[in-house]
């Protein structure tokens, strides 16, 4: 992709989207942050605002909220590569999920309204321990999840967008469907037993109950549709059905996959800080 091409990053805001977004300006490339909040704004409730933000783009990555799993989220994430590829977009990468029914339906919808795309099928996050939900429980010294000994290979959101910019900047990448994974799988509490050796601070990991979890959330302000994308996570994708390790970093970017104890040693410092700070 030349210096004058154009990027657009649907869910610019977002863990993914931010990472992509700056990378490829590193790149030269000329990026449209596309969110709610953006000028033009992208709403995907709202059709009359993709083509404002999508025509004249070259390339564009799309990572569909709240969740690709979720039920019309197939049909409209369709929709737009069918637009983007309408005006005159060449590649599209599209952010998923692993082991997710309705995400694999959205894929295979995708690829037939823009067959070049890129698929990104991502393991669990390993980023939603230091920017998300899990973040304070840990700085706490106790996280408490409705999972007991299922192992899961987190991926590094920077090796995500790595591979997002690769498919985005080169033809090499197109039609491939990469199953993004660490190099490793671990359970919640040797996630967790790793994390406090990288922050030097005592933590532990234990499981509860579905509904334990569910009211927790409640207690501290969570909205039900939130609620209810964690209770579709820990019941749809965490049972194990995701605990085999793949190579797609490494067959995307010719290098293995970040390990998890890398991770946390470039982010210890986050889970160190005082819950008060």
């Amino acid at each position: 992709m030349s210096q004058q091409s154009t990027a657009v990053v649907l869910g610019a805001t977002g863990k993914t989207g931010r990472r992509v977004a700056a990378r490829l300006e590193q790149q030269g490339v000329e990026v449209r942050r596309a969110s709610r909040g953006s000028s033009p704004r992208f709403d995907w409730e709202d059709p009359s605002t993709w083509a404002p933000v999508i025509d004249g783009a070259d390339a564009v990555y799309m990572a569909f909220a709240p969740d690709l799993g979720m039920p019309g989220a197939p049909e409209t994430a369709a929709r737009a590569a069918e637009l983007a590829r309408t005006l005159g977009a060449t590649r599209l990468a599209l952010l998923s999920g692993r082991g997710e029914t309705e995400a694999q339906r959205a894929e295979a919808m995708v690829a037939q309204a823009f067959p070049e795309r890129t698929v990104l099928r991502c393991a669990f996050f390993a980023q939603n321990f230091d920017e998300s939900f899990l973040l304070e429980p840990l700085r706490a010294g106790m996280l408490a999840l409705p999972v007991t000994d299922v192992a899961e290979p987190f991926v590094d959101l920077e090796d995500v967008a790595e591979v997002a910019v690769a498919a985005l900047t080169s033809d090499a990448h197109a039609g491939r469907i990469y199953e993004l994974t660490g190099p490793r799988s671990l359970t919640f509490a040797e996630a967790v037993a790793e994390m406090s050796g990288a922050s030097g601070r005592p933590m532990r990991y234990h499981p509860i109950s579905l509904e334990d979890f569910a009211a927790s959330l409640a207690a501290e302000g969570m909205s039900t549709g939130e609620i209810d994308l964690l209770r579709y996570l820990f019941t749809e994708v965490l049972d194990g059905r995701n605990s085999m390790v793949t190579d797609g970093v490494e067959q995307a970017l010719g290098r293995p996959a970040t390990d998890f104890r890398d991770y946390a040693a470039r982010v210890g410092s986050t889970w160190a800080v005082e819950a008060t700070a």
